[in-house]
């Protein structure tokens, strides 16, 4: 029941991008045309959970014990980048016209603060679900990094969607571009608030 509630509150309630407003540089920037979007989606929930499982053991089995969890941040953005390094790498082997279309992004994956965001998340943070107050074991933080990479999945193709639309529609000169973009994301971040109260 546990891991339900968590995927609930990470893709819906707690949304990464939508309520904590972690990761909007490629929120905006990638969010012109769907396939780039869920290509950015898919790469981000693989170097988010990958990088969330690797934080955690670093965490619990290096920084804890040796009490240098002052380093947690450095080493965290270290592991994240070697991580992004990798993924770019084999995108560059396997999908070319990915890797092509995502372009500057891919990099700037190491920089995503959403990434760093929930690996930071899991290993400092209580997490209360039906009332209770848990810390979430290496399992449970694999889940919660997942689920928070589908919500931005669905956050970032929902508003990739609309914004394809937009091009489409008359739109005054004035909002034209990021102005109506913005416009769009916070009536998404509203629309999200509705599952507040759910978990």
């Amino acid at each position: 029941m546990t891991y339900i509630l968590i995927i609930i509150s990470a893709v819906f309630v707690n949304n990464i991008l939508l309520s904590q407003f972690l990761g909007i540089c490629p929120f905006l920037g990638v969010s012109k045309k769907v396939g780039t979007a869920a290509g950015m989606s898919a790469a981000v929930t693989f170097v988010m959970a990958l990088a969330t499982c690797v934080t955690w053991l670093l965490q619990n089995y290096v920084l804890v014990p040796l009490r240098i969890e002052f380093l947690q941040t450095v080493s965290f953005i270290l592991v994240i980048a070697g991580l992004v390094q990798m993924v770019e790498i084999i995108l560059k082997k396997i999908s070319p016209s990915l890797y092509q279309a995502l372009g500057i992004f891919l990099p700037l994956i190491t920089t995503n603060c959403a990434v760093l965001g929930v690996a930071l998340m899991v290993v400092q943070k209580q997490f209360t679900f039906g009332g209770e107050s848990i810390t979430l074991n290496l399992g449970q933080s694999v889940v919660f990094a997942v689920a928070s990479a589908l919500g931005f999945g669905l956050a970032i193709v929902l508003f990739a969607g609309i914004r394809e639309q937009l091009e489409l529609s008359k739109v005054p000169k004035s909002f034209q571009g990021i102005p109506i973009a913005l416009i769009t994301a916070g009536i998404m971040a509203m629309a999200f608030m509705g599952f507040s109260g759910i978990v």
